[in-house]
């Protein structure tokens, strides 16, 4: 007979909290979606269970090392193991390597009695993938760039799912399924995106940031930022088209760590030479910010790189943006924002083409608010809101479908 509760308890849920070991790092783009899932699968307002049991397997060279545990979560080391491009010494080294990596990640699922092995792509993810193979534990993958890694590619051969940030994403899943998830976001972002979805929660969310900021909450409003380390070219660039800034524009500029110094300078030096009297006042200048919500929150429109995670962020804000993606890698950050440019949501500039007549026209657009509008909401219709969640969702329907075939041991 089944087990019923004792009146005014909550129903009994008859699936067990899922075991889930989340394989991923190096880089914030790589941890920040880890632990947003993390959170989600034991959040109970998000389908979550806050007995699941949670492993994060990581390096002890990456950002993990520090964020996992001031997170709450355990993690499990395994060496760090690149995969060289091109023929090197590294090249010989590579099966010693990564078997000892594959063991480590083995240990880890056998340590957690994992039901599903989830990966972020990363130096970290292809012996976890390995390594669930050998055990018979189902994988589910995350990418979240429009170009998918090396890593994620093998594991996509036989995961039985993977997960896309961005529609467009040529990865599909050989054996198992395939959906748009979206990215999870950082729990700061997802809950400023809650926010703006209550009434006047937008107007509240503006003029709380503002007041942090030292910003007008009534101004139109650029966010210009080229991350944390900055993007030197957008500083000049942005120099260049001072003096003709919308004398209604307000603009806050992160220039990146210690870049900051040449931007104020420029500022002066355009007020010297005759720009508005007031741009001083109305241009903003940090190096850097750690609670980008704020600026979000008091953003119109921003210019900035194209990283999977800004779009993401960007998209699910309805915020419409002039992107200049990185110029290096593999050209993923041009693709990462090619279905919100293709939906009127943003424009893409090359870095090395950008001049201060791009900064200018979308800055105007801004200080217009029917074309601004129009572009926010096609920004919108792009953005995924509850990445988490779905990510979330998807893990646990693969934990309760069960292994693809018999567990071995590791």
């Amino acid at each position: 007979m089944p087990e019923t509760p004792p009146p005014g308890a909550e129903p009994l849920d008859p699936a067990p909290a899922p075991r889930v070991l989340l394989a991923g790092g190096g880089t914030a783009g790589h941890v920040n979606p880890l632990l947003a899932t993390a959170a989600a699968l034991r959040e109970p307002a998000l389908g979550g269970r806050r007995e699941a049991g949670i492993l994060v397997l990581g390096t002890a060279e990456g950002l993990e090392a520090d964020l996992v545990p001031e997170a709450g979560f355990d993690m499990a080391v395994v060496p760090r193991v690149p995969m060289p491009r091109r023929p090197t010494g590294d090249l010989f080294m590579l099966p010693r390597r990564l078997s000892r990596a594959v063991g480590a990640a083995a240990e880890a699922i056998e340590a957690l009695d994992a039901q599903v092995v989830v990966g972020f792509g990363g130096y970290v993810s292809t012996p976890a993938y390995l390594a669930a193979r050998r055990a018979g534990v189902p994988v589910v993958i995350h990418e979240q760039n429009a170009r998918p890694g090396l890593a994620n590619r093998l594991g996509a051969s036989w995961a039985a799912a993977v997960a896309l940030t961005f529609a467009s994403t040529p990865l599909r899943s050989s054996k198992g399924r395939t959906e748009v998830t979206g990215l999870p976001l950082r729990p700061a972002i997802g809950e400023l995106v809650a926010r703006l979805a209550e009434p006047d929660g937008a107007a509240a969310a503006r003029r709380a940031g503002a007041a942090a900021l030292g910003l007008d909450p009534q101004a139109p409003t650029v966010l210009i930022t080229g991350g944390s380390l900055g993007a030197q070219h957008l500083n000049e660039v942005l120099a260049a088209a001072l003096p003709s800034l919308s004398p209604d524009l307000q603009v806050l500029h992160l220039t990146g760590r210690d870049k900051d110094g040449p931007v104020r300078a420029a500022v002066e030096a355009a007020v010297a030479e005759g720009a508005a009297a007031d741009l001083a006042e109305r241009y903003h200048v940090l190096d850097y910010l750690v609670a980008m919500e704020q600026a979000y929150a008091c953003a119109d429109g921003v210019i900035c790189r194209s990283g999977a995670g800004t779009v993401a962020e960007l998209t699910a804000l309805g915020l419409p943006a002039l992107y200049v993606p990185l110029p290096i890698g593999n050209g993923e950050q041009r693709l990462n924002a090619a279905d919100v440019v293709a939906a009127g949501g943003g424009r893409l500039v090359a870095d090395a083409r950008l001049t201060a007549a791009d900064v200018l026209d979308f800055t105007a657009l801004l200080t217009r608010p029917d074309e601004r509008g129009a572009m926010a909401a096609a920004a919108a219709s792009t953005g995924v809101r509850d990445g988490a969640r779905r990510l979330a969702d998807l893990i646990r329907t693969v934990a309760r479908e069960g292994s693809p075939s018999p567990r071995r041991k590791a």
